[in-house]
């Protein structure tokens, strides 16, 4: 499970990473809200712990900003403002939950535990890698807002690059979860398939998604040089 943490407090992030860390989540932080507008817009989380109080961009404001574009994924918000006002205005611009500071760890854990467990009953139709877009019901998906096309082989390889973006995903998971077969290391149908694939979503692009670690496998990746 992923969690991106926006925090503008040394502390507070510090606190929260390594509480989350110790129970199974790998987390991402951010001290500002643009930072972590942007973290949140290009890569995949499974919640995100957001402060209001941040510099730059305010928590209402990256939350606004996160709704509008259609995001979906959980957000709990922390702040020490403890009237009504804010807590109903956090709720109404989208956030999941609201805990004011300060807070007791095992409530916090409480809470994310139970906004991940109900996206997970969620469907998710749509995935998003930077201004790569993939809408998993029509099998469609687009750069820039052109549209690719896509086998349906490579749609199905893009869709488990794009699920687990940021993560390098081994020649075998791909065999086995794309072609349902057991890998051999004599068959080249993954490096052609994803020979291919880059080809239609990056040669024409100036920035690069899909990334090849070598002797590990592969990776979907905005943020790779």
């Amino acid at each position: 499970m992923r969690a991106l943490i926006v925090e503008d407090e040394p502390k507070a992030a510090a606190f929260l990473q390594r509480g989350l860390e110790e129970n199974g989540f790998s987390t991402t932080h951010a001290s500002r809200g643009d930072e972590g507008l942007t973290l949140a817009q290009t890569e995949a989380f499974d919640i995100i712990i957001l402060d209001v109080g941040l510099p730059v961009l305010n928590g209402f404001g990256l939350l606004a900003a996160l709704r509008e574009t259609g995001r979906e994924v959980p957000v709990l918000c922390l702040t020490a403002r403890d009237s009504v006002g804010d807590r109903v205005k956090g709720l109404e611009l989208g956030a999941d939950d609201y805990l004011v500071k300060p807070f007791s760890f095992a409530e916090l854990l409480a809470r994310v535990r139970k906004l991940v467990r109900r996206r997970s009953t969620t469907v998710v139709t749509r995935l998003t890698v930077a201004d790569l877009e993939l809408d998993l019901p029509r099998m469609r998906a687009t750069r820039d807002g052109q549209r690719l096309d896509l086998s349906p082989k490579e749609f199905q390889l893009l869709s488990l690059l794009a699920q687990r973006q940021g993560e390098v995903v081994s020649r075998s998971t791909i065999a086995n979860e794309v072609w349902d077969m057991n890998f051999e290391s004599d068959t080249n149908v993954v490096e052609v398939a994803i020979r291919r694939l880059r080809k239609k979503i990056d040669d024409d692009f100036p920035s690069k998604l899909l990334h090849t670690v070598r002797g590990v496998g592969y990776v979907i990746d905005p943020h790779r040089p």
